[in-house]
């Protein structure tokens, strides 16, 4: 129900663009970069704060989320509402209090400023006059001072002796008196930076050759001195083998029979249990990427490979279910890869909630340290015992490189598991144990 100020009709368009906006799965930033807005707008429209004046940026984020036809109606004529509160509001004179100046001498308004107050229907406020007046009397002084060295530079005996003239006029030395540098200068030692690991990542246990990056080309400033060019590897990443379908449904094989095989565990437990068992994933294999820069600058992630390094018949043992079946109304967006294939190739699948899509992932993709993104990978076999990593490749300012993602070192491995006994666990109606599969 709207308020007599259009309140209640502001907030019910915000409500609908942050429920859209849920179903991505993605942070402010990274939808925002997807529409072609600014961070700080797209945050501001979700949160009611401001309408913008044109339906075309809610038409892409409508159309980005996978809204239907009825959604996009009433999305419109939320929006419709929305916009007409507002301008009943401005000529009430009912207006947001403007946000504190801040701003340090000599700043100009950025641009996402200037699109939230534009969103608004305010005006930025003017450049003060003596910013510009003071940087004009700065740059005077400075030339004032520099004409004034220069002419006491070319009058005899204007020149004033340093520790490098002196050096200079050592008995012996045939060096130019005014010269600042050596005319053979000596070797310095280059030294060679790496960025340090973080916790957690598996990217210190990769092999040699698995972090590969090409050079960036940097030509020299001005001054003479050409910047370090960066090294190592722009981005850290973990990668999780054992996640489960919908967090309750996974196959593992085991050389064991049932009675010497413990019950089932949770599913933040599974790698610790699988380990001690010698278990194999079974049939499928789902690896949750969890990818982000170090810093604040961008990486575009171009590309994601599968290398199958390994093939044989699928392992000997019993099939081990970790449910009895689950369901549920979301479906996470992933990257679908067929190990039977000759060669494989990482698919990018859409997702589902409830009956409504999730956008598919698309490479090239962006991270950042304030940007992360989490990759899901499900490989699946029929016919072999699979032994496979991934390769992702990376760009960040003008540097390309490519990670190898596997298991802590090892390739991930996955096995067929046609024709093998199936279990599951029994936990009620007097049973507890493990007990044939019925599917």
């Amino acid at each position: 129900m709207s308020t007599d100020d259009g309140v209640g009709d502001v907030t019910e368009f915000a409500a609908l663009l942050t429920e859209l906006k849920g179903r991505t799965e993605r942070s402010y930033g990274s939808l925002a970069r997807r529409l072609g807005m600014n961070t700080s707008t797209l945050h501001r429209y979700c949160a009611g704060e401001a309408v913008p004046q044109d339906f075309a940026p809610v038409e892409r984020l409508a159309e980005f989320c996978g809204a239907t036809s009825e959604e996009r109606l009433e999305l419109h004529r939320r929006w419709l509402r929305a916009v007409a509160a507002r301008q009943q509001r401005a000529t009430r004179g009912v207006t947001a209090p403007e946000a504190p100046d801040t701003a340090s001498e000599g700043d100009t308004p950025t641009s996402a400023e200037t699109e939230v107050r534009e969103s608004d229907g305010r005006q930025a406020p003017p450049r003060r006059w003596y910013r510009r007046r003071r940087a004009t009397v700065l740059v005077g002084v400075a030339c004032a001072v520099l004409a004034t060295l220069g002419s006491l530079s070319a009058l005899p005996g204007g020149h004033h002796p340093s520790a490098s003239d002196d050096a200079a006029r050592a008995p012996g030395s045939t060096a130019d008196p005014y010269r600042t540098t050596s005319p053979h200068p000596s070797p310095t030692p280059t030294t060679s930076t790496t960025a340090s690991p973080t916790p957690g990542a598996a990217s210190p246990s990769l092999p040699p050759g698995s972090g590969r990056t090409s050079p960036s080309p940097h030509s020299a400033p001005a001054g003479g001195k050409a910047p370090a060019p960066a090294t190592g590897v722009p981005l850290v990443w973990t990668a999780d083998s054992q996640v489960w379908a919908l967090g309750c449904g996974h196959d593992y094989v085991i050389d064991k029979p049932p009675a010497q095989v413990p019950p089932p565990p949770a599913e933040q437990d599974a790698g610790q249990w699988a380990s001690a068992q010698g278990a194999l994933h079974g049939r499928e294999t789902n690896v949750e990427i969890s990818v982000q820069g170090r810093d604040s600058t961008a990486v575009v992630l171009t590309a994601l490979r599968v290398r199958v390094v390994g093939r044989a018949s699928p392992a000997p043992g019993t099939v081990y279910a970790m449910d009895q079946g689950c369901g549920g109304s979301l479906s996470k967006r992933y990257f679908a890869v067929d190990l039977d294939k000759d060669r494989p190739v990482a698919h990018s699948v859409a997702g589902n909630d409830a009956g409504t899509p999730i956008p598919a992932v698309s490479l090239p993709y962006r991270v950042s340290s304030e940007d992360p993104e989490v990759l899901l990978v499900t490989a699946r076999t029929e016919t072999c015992d699979c032994n496979w990593y991934l390769e992702l490749d990376w760009s960040s300012q003008g540097r390309t490189g490519t990670v190898r993602v596997d298991d802590h070192g090892r390739p991930f491995r996955t096995s067929g598991i046609k024709g093998l006994p199936r279990y599951w666990y029994g936990w009620g109606n007097g049973e507890r144990g493990w007990v044939p599969a019925t599917d």
